[in-house]
């Protein structure tokens, strides 16, 4: 009996990309797929509970910047040529939603340096996290304020839940993921960049529980809710083998994400109170993954629960970051970075939500 040719997972992933991507992005697709197979840019996140001296100065010394601040600056200057109300206006919105204690530092665009492996301070806490720079985006997003009680939905491996911890905001957070693997290794990530007498404060829940149920038990109890759902991880699944959800065994898993995904932001805006906000997001570029699992989950929320959810508006946000990340222009909801070869950041999509009742 003849046997099924052999493709690795990446090989399949890329032609399953190439095939969708090349109508949903059309002349965008070819350097995006380019850029998506060349080393990822990282950013510094620095973990403002390290003591490690001169993190910041040491970074800055090597080129890299802090692109919240930067950008910020840049819009603000763009804003003052404007008409001045408005500008006052959208001046205030900027300020107001983004937390001036998150840092994340980045090599110019064009630079592609590595950095090195954090080191730690006295007490053993680490000096930054590396992660995708764009993956600060959706918490940047979320708008924590002083006092919030926060729910991330699939925490794991920690960097946004670490993030989210940086605005000092906080005054309870629970994060949860549905894999015990990735759970332990959330506690480890927290464990390495936060002092032992934060984490034995009770202001950080863990559990590994499924996501899905939280929305019942857990109705209207946070005032922000980050929905970082399981994705086709596309920059890994065509650059990487290992736990690759294109492997043919995964194949029927791989087909239930966008029910899978809107369950979850489902669940995520039954856990909201009344005016709270969600961010939903993936490292995805799949329409199906994105828009239409907003979409969808916005319908369901009215129709089966009752529960209106309005979008916000991220072009202004899309805006003021658009120095460092490259966004994809005009979607029907929410922002989308697109890797570039200039800033090879993303793919990561992103979507606010505001529970209005």
């Amino acid at each position: 009996m003849a046997t099924r040719p052999k493709f690795p997972a990446t090989e399949l992933a890329l032609h399953n990309f190439d095939t969708s991507y090349s109508i949903q992005l059309r002349d965008l697709w070819p350097s995006i797929r380019v850029a998506m197979l060349c080393e990822q840019k990282y950013g510094a996140l620095i973990n403002s509970f390290s003591s490690a001296p001169n993190v910041i100065n040491e970074l800055e010394a090597q080129g890299c910047k802090d692109f919240i601040s930067i950008d910020c600056t840049r819009n603000e200057v763009h804003l003052s040529s404007q008409d001045s109300t408005t500008s006052h206006r959208a001046s205030t919105e900027l300020q107001s939603s983004i937390s001036p204690d998150i840092k994340c530092l980045v090599f110019p665009k064009g630079d592609i340096s590595r950095f090195k492996p954090a080191g730690p301070d006295s007490s053993g806490i680490l000096g930054y996290y590396l992660l995708d720079a764009a993956s600060v985006l959706p918490v940047l997003a979320l708008d924590v304020q002083a006092g919030h009680t926060v729910l991330d939905l699939c925490a794991a491996p920690g960097g946004k839940t670490l993030a989210l911890l940086q605005t000092h905001s906080v005054n309870y957070l629970w994060a949860n993921d549905l894999s015990g693997s990735r759970t332990m290794r959330l506690r480890r990530t927290l464990q390495s960049y936060l002092p032992k007498e934060f984490l034995d404060e009770n202001k950080i829940h863990i559990t590994s529980t499924d996501g899905r149920q939280l929305g019942m038990t857990e109705e209207k109890s946070f005032d922000r809710v980050l929905v970082d759902v399981p994705c086709t991880t596309d920059r890994h699944s065509a650059m990487v083998e290992e736990n690759n959800i294109f492997k043919r065994s995964r194949t029927k898993e791989r087909q239930k994400l966008p029910l899978l995904q809107t369950q979850l932001l489902l669940a995520g805006i039954q856990a909201t109170r009344r005016g709270g906000k969600v961010v939903y997001s993936t490292c995805s570029l799949s329409q199906l993954q994105n828009e239409c699992v907003v979409q969808q989950a916005i319908s369901l929320a009215q129709q089966e629960l009752g529960i209106t959810v309005q979008v916000q508006d991220l072009r202004w946000f899309a805006q003021r970051f658009s120095d460092t990340f490259h966004f994809a222009p005009q979607l029907s909801v929410g922002e989308l970075v697109l890797p570039h070869l200039c800033a090879n950041f993303g793919p990561i999509y992103m979507c606010k939500l505001q529970r209005m009742n």
